[in-house]
């Protein structure tokens, strides 16, 4: 019932589905349905609330459990929100294993545990998947699903349809892979944004200006691929124009970085002036963080209906 999980159980509720929410502690479960409740209201009152139902309605959609088996009887999805530890997901997985029925999806919100390491030897290992959110999961749609070698593809699709339906952006991975897309691809730009900052090219600031005032103002739109297609006649011509210049600096990047010692000092330095790193300072920083995405997905929403 922590972050993840309790923007897990908001979606969900959202898209008009009874969830419970399980935890080992109750305090753990009450503080988390205030959470919501509050968050809920809030964005009930600014017009931000997703689905058809009210804050009142959705909420009234939501219990807690404290016993595991109670918490699973009857369902048709559960999603797995423990913390980035290999061994915990697996004793939770081993216990599930042992009380679900042949029908119910297993999914995890793990964000780069491959479902080989997570599933392999379970007896219900077809119905597992890992549906990877992107933090935080209601103001970001997207959801990466990926299937473990053994995974029937009914469950890809199940999980799949299920995850349109409650108004996220599923995409499918034909077969898993270290860190899954999303982070790979949010590797690669930190790794050159770390190299470039730590040669001197560029202060830290003014590199993630470059990001959010530039990349990123078409990336919120348009993918690279699409990006390509369109700043040329198609791929192909753009291939045929760029090809050799893009090889060219390509073959400049440097190795990937340490993430240490004076780059660290440099970086951290410049992000604390800007932010200091102070609880609560920081937690405003992600309220205005979520409340811009809150604006661009409304944006978003509007001009695909447009």
């Amino acid at each position: 019932s922590g972050l993840i999980g309790r923007s897990w159980a908001m979606v969900f509720a959202a898209g008009g589905f009874r969830v419970k929410l399980y935890d080992i502690a109750q305090e753990q479960l009450t503080t988390a349905l205030e959470n919501i409740c509050k968050q809920m209201k809030e964005m009930e009152k600014s017009g931000v609330l997703k689905g058809a139902l009210s804050a009142e309605q959705q909420l009234a959609l939501i219990s807690v459990c404290t016993d595991l088996k109670a918490a699973v009887e009857g369902a048709t999805f559960i999603q797995e929100c423990t913390p980035e530890n290999l061994e915990l997901k697996k004793k939770i997985f081993g216990q599930l294993d042992l009380i679900v029925g042949d029908s119910v999806i297993l999914s995890s919100s793990t964000s780069c545990l491959l479902p080989s390491k997570l599933f392999t030897g379970l007896k219900h290992v077809k119905q597992c998947i890992v549906s990877h959110p992107v933090n935080p999961p209601y103001f970001v749609p997207l959801v990466e699903i990926v299937p473990h070698p053994e995974t029937d593809p009914s469950t890809t699709q199940r999980t799949y349809a299920l995850m349109k339906k409650i108004g996220q952006s599923p995409v499918k991975l034909n077969r898993e892979i270290e860190g899954f897309v999303l982070n790979r691809l949010q590797y690669a730009v930190i790794s050159e944004a770390w190299r470039l900052v730590g040669e001197g090219v560029i202060s830290p600031t003014d590199l993630d200006l470059v990001m959010s005032d530039g990349l990123g103002m078409r990336y919120a739109f348009i993918g690279p691929l699409e990006t390509m297609h369109l700043n040329a006649e198609g791929v192909s011509s753009y291939c045929e124009r760029y090809a050799e210049g893009m090889k060219l600096v390509l073959n400049t990047f440097g190795p990937v970085p340490e993430f240490s010692g004076e780059t660290v000092q440099k970086v951290n330095q410049a992000l604390s002036e800007k932010i200091p790193v102070v609880p609560k300072v920081l937690d405003a920083r992600r309220k205005w963080r979520d409340e811009c995405l809150t604006g661009l997905a409304k944006l978003k929403t509007q001009m695909k209906s447009d």
